[in-house]
């Protein structure tokens, strides 16, 4: 068994506790070790960050990714908005994301003399987020007093489509030319399915609320994939459309910068990155039995993350969330509609929330996005009362804690949940960057079930999931 790896530390945020309140973490605990992702999966590939170099590695990629780039368009006297997304800023500290875009303007800047460079970072819920993320990480002054967050609510900008008119941010539009900044972390592979993953962020973070809503709620996961696809393609967005650059992620950390004028060329290889890299992992924690779910991480109940997975992909890891074939998750906004007073589905295409979680002890994570649903359906206990009036006032989690019990701390609250199910495997959501944080009962199991389901992912599931998306096999690994 391994020592434990430093979890993300906590931050200051109108969305979460004072730092000052978070007593001890988690992983502290007796009984509490580590597993390496390299000692579950080898043939994990060898990352830039975290590592000796630290964020440098980062910007070696960035300048090498963007050699390729055809800037030529871009002129001395025009405009550029480099858009970001928040999510990039909680991907192993923030740190990675955030040299890359100082990395973007630095090269924009001497390759084509252009020099009013700005920066436009869209948020979803959380509408002052980016904000925090520009002042904690000097971006203010990087861009010259040109970074800004964004927000759905934020005055929007009618875009002709072939579907018809959709909205996106005036903001993000504001500039001769775009720059799509982003990374090829799966996320909500719940949502997108890892179906245009990389053009997802036109119809979500770039895009006012009507129109992302229509993901969300309208139509639902999947078939409202098509929507960020018709904004991208409309006259007006390919117009100022210059290139992306993707931050390439792995469960272990930052693999590589790509970066493409080609945003559909890029697409594909996002597509198989969150195929492969991801889906040994996902496939994994599905093959947990039982397990006490520690949050424990600076961001929202849904996206705290463990092995680069966060809470809400667990939650419906009872199923193959890659495959296509599954109609409905267990967890969506949308599949949220279809559950009755009775706490179970009203279509039997929805499954239930993963059974495995017997329960969770929320000893740090965020407001800001609708996380009711997770406390009504899987037994909880908040850590402190500062944590749970801070809850209760969220407009989006008002009824967060009608569904959990508070215990005075984080000892006693784990106490409670071994007593209560009778498991001591305990997996915990804090960010732990190259392995993850958890028990030992639960080492030992995924140690002896991780080759198993290597095997199954690389002759089984992997071809299915590329072929469903078009994907050739070849070069799969890669």
């Amino acid at each position: 068994m391994r020592p434990v790896i430093p979890p993300i530390s906590p931050r200051s945020s109108q969305y979460g506790v004072d730092p000052a309140l978070v007593g001890k973490r988690v992983c502290e605990l007796p009984g509490m070790t580590s597993v390496a992702l390299s000692d579950l999966f080898p043939d994990l590939p060898q990352v830039i960050f975290p590592g000796a170099g630290g964020v440098a590695g980062v910007r070696r990629a960035t300048l090498e990714a963007v050699e390729k780039v055809d800037m030529t368009k871009i002129r001395p006297e025009h405009s550029v908005n480099i858009l970001a997304s928040h999510h990039g800023f909680t991907l192993l500290g923030g740190e990675p994301y955030t040299e890359m875009l100082k990395t973007l303007r630095d090269v924009i800047e001497q390759r084509t003399g252009c020099r009013d460079i700005r920066l436009r970072a869209g948020v979803g819920l959380r509408f002052r987020e980016t904000e925090e993320y520009i002042r904690r990480y000097g971006l203010d002054r990087y861009f010259q007093g040109k970074a800004i967050g964004v927000a759905p609510i934020d005055e929007g900008f009618p875009i002709a489509t072939e579907l018809g008119t959709l909205y996106g941010i005036r903001k993000v539009y504001d500039a001769d030319w775009i720059v799509h900044a982003h990374n090829s972390d799966v996320r909500e592979v719940h949502f997108h399915r890892q179906v245009d993953r990389a053009v997802k962020p036109f119809g979500m973070s770039y895009a006012r609320i009507e129109t992302r809503s229509t993901y969300h709620q309208n139509l639902g996961p999947r078939a409202a994939n098509f929507t960020a696809r018709a904004i991208f393609d409309s006259p007006f967005v390919q117009k100022k459309f210059a290139f992306a650059s993707f931050l390439t992620v792995a469960p272990n950390g930052i693999v590589g910068v790509d970066a493409d004028n080609d945003l559909y060329a890029l697409n594909d290889r996002v597509t198989r990155l969150g195929c492969t890299l991801y889906g040994k992992m996902m496939t994994l924690f599905g093959e947990i039995d039982e397990c006490i779910v520690a949050l424990d991480f600076p961001c929202p109940v849904v996206y705290v993350f463990a092995a680069g997975v966060i809470y809400a992909n667990f939650a419906g890891a009872n199923t193959d969330l890659y495959d296509l074939e599954l109609p409905l998750p267990a967890y969506t906004w949308y599949t949220e509609a279809f559950y009755g007073k009775r706490g179970k589905p009203l279509l039997e295409d929805i499954p239930p929330l993963n059974p495995a979680i017997r329960m969770c002890v929320h000893n740090y994570a965020w407001t800001g996005y609708p996380s009711a649903f997770f406390s009504e359906h899987i037994p909880t206990v908040m850590v402190g009362q500062e944590q749970a009036d801070l809850f209760r006032r969220d407009p989006q989690n008002l009824n967060y804690m009608k569904h959990a019990v508070v215990a005075e701390s984080m000892e006693s609250a784990m106490e409670f949940a071994k007593k209560t199910t009778g498991t001591e495997k305990v997996l915990i959501f804090d960010g732990a960057m190259g392995g993850i944080n958890l028990s030992e009962p639960l080492a030992e199991f995924l140690l002896q079930k991780a080759p198993t389901v290597a095997r199954r992912v690389d002759e089984e599931l992997l071809p299915k999931w590329l072929r469903q998306r078009g994907i050739p096999l070849s070069g799969a690994a890669g």
